[in-house]
């Protein structure tokens, strides 16, 4: 079984600077209220370290893998529990441009594996309560830097 959450927003800013914003791992603390921890090189195929905090949880750990560093347009990496196909979540921020300083960011994650058909429904719309939250994270953070560059 597999489930697929996608969420979207408008950010009216360079794609430069949000892409900017999304490899900044060191300071995702500072604005991003779903990614609250991340570090790690941007190399596909390492593992990267992510703390995701769900709306009403405490933070958990991974180690997921990254698969596409692809500049300016996608992030994705895949992490999984200790045994194999038990659960296994991609996840993909990925960005497009709409016009002059206009882009679409989706932020999207695929889950599978056999306790997929065991989560709640409640766990899922956590999640995308999750993603909502840094989209428009990412929105305020990347709309303010590109007025306050704008100003200088």
């Amino acid at each position: 079984m597999v489930v697929s959450i996608e969420t979207g927003i408008e950010i009216h800013a360079p794609l430069a600077l949000v892409w900017g914003i999304l490899r900044d791992f060191p300071r995702y603390g500072e604005w991003n209220p779903l990614v609250v921890r991340a570090a790690g090189p941007f190399v596909p195929g390492e593992k990267i370290e992510v703390s995701v905090r769900l709306p009403g949880r405490e933070a958990m750990a991974f180690r997921p893998t990254l698969l596409v560093l692809d500049e300016g347009r996608e992030l994705r990496w895949r992490g999984s529990l200790a045994v194999p196909g038990l659960f296994v979540g991609e996840h993909a921020f990925i960005m497009t441009e709409r016009g002059a300083g206009v882009l679409q960011f989706v932020h999207r994650e695929r889950f599978r594996g056999l306790l997929v058909p065991f989560l709640s429904r409640r766990w899922f719309e956590r999640v995308r309560q999750g993603f909502e939250s840094m989209n428009e994270a990412l929105k305020a953070r990347a709309e303010k830097q590109g007025i306050d560059s704008f100003r200088k």
